[in-house]
């Protein structure tokens, strides 16, 4: 019964990476129908629906999506067993090519390697910052670290957790412009997006069981965390960011958080791995050294 129920959730994770029930079906040399057999059966297993099938396109309903991080962390782990046992007494040791976010790889990857290394001492680490999502194969990386969805259907991600964000402005654009009490009061305010996020040009809010969408305006956008943080700091305007990004700042009081008492959506971390490339005990090594400190 176990070995159905991995092979169920393996099957329900690689259909919402592909979006399509076909698509997985060649993927896996099976026919669609013995594909839509898998999720039934699941879905009968769970006692519910994972896809809202009213909807013209594959989307999960909101225990699907929950119960989607889950089996990505629980394969992840069963992953990482299976291949530990078949490497033995494989040496933890050669070269680790990574790469990141600019900003999350300087205030959260670069700061642990030293801790990593001393663990590790024959793990040579190469640690690659761009703010593009870069061709793993390609350019010969065993791991990348990214925030947001992963929707690569060559890629396998395993969760590290969430980042938090918040709404920041430095006390001189407050002085100058006012502090927002509510979202809505954001249309006043010369709001600077992050272009790499999708719909980065709308901010989601949740205030207790209301839900608020609203369309942001202002007079520079960029695909540069690092220069949002700049810019912020300068005084140009107010910014949706993670929570890291802004720390240090926040404590100094070079900025400040406002409407706090809205929380918005918090963005997956994922260690991400191409389906081609094995996954080394380094790799690996450095995974679980994150989940444990991040």
């Amino acid at each position: 019964m176990a070995m159905d129920l991995f092979d169920s959730m393996r099957i329900f994770v690689r259909v919402v990476e592909r979006g399509s029930f076909s698509a997985v079906a060649r993927e896996l040399n099976m026919g669609q129908p013995a594909v839509s057999k898998q999720i039934r059966a699941l879905e009968q297993y769970l006692g519910g629906p994972v896809f809202a099938r009213s909807t013209r396109h594959l989307a999960l309903t909101d225990q699907g999506q929950g119960f989607y991080r889950h089996c990505q962390e629980i394969l992840g782990q069963l992953d990482t067993a299976t291949r530990s046992f078949a490497s033995g007494q494989e040496q933890i040791a050669g070269p680790l090519r990574i790469t990141a976010p600019v900003s999350y790889g300087r205030l959260c990857i670069a700061p642990l390697i030293a801790s990593f290394l001393q663990r590790y001492p024959e793990v040579r680490i190469d640690l690659r910052l761009s703010d593009h999502n870069e061709d793993l194969l390609k350019e010969n990386i065993d791991l990348a670290i990214r925030i947001g969805v992963v929707k690569s259907e060559g890629l396998v991600a395993l969760s590290l957790g969430t980042s938090t964000r918040r709404v920041y402005a430095s006390p001189t654009y407050l002085q100058d412009l006012g502090l927002p009490h509510e979202p809505a009061e954001l249309a006043g305010h010369n709001c600077i997006a992050f272009t790499l996020l999708e719909h980065y040009d709308h901010w989601h809010f949740t205030h207790g069981a209301q839900a608020l969408d609203v369309a942001i305006k202002g007079n520079v956008t960029s695909n540069s965390s690092e220069a949002i943080r700049e810019m912020v700091l300068g005084g140009l305007g107010i910014s949706l960011s993670p929570d890291w990004l802004f720390a240090a700042d926040v404590q100094q009081g070079r900025v400040r958080s406002v409407l706090d008492d809205y929380q918005t959506t918090a963005l997956p971390v994922n260690a991400v791995f191409s389906r081609e490339r094995r996954r080394s005990a380094r790799t690996m090594a450095f995974v679980d050294f994150l989940r444990a400190h991040l």
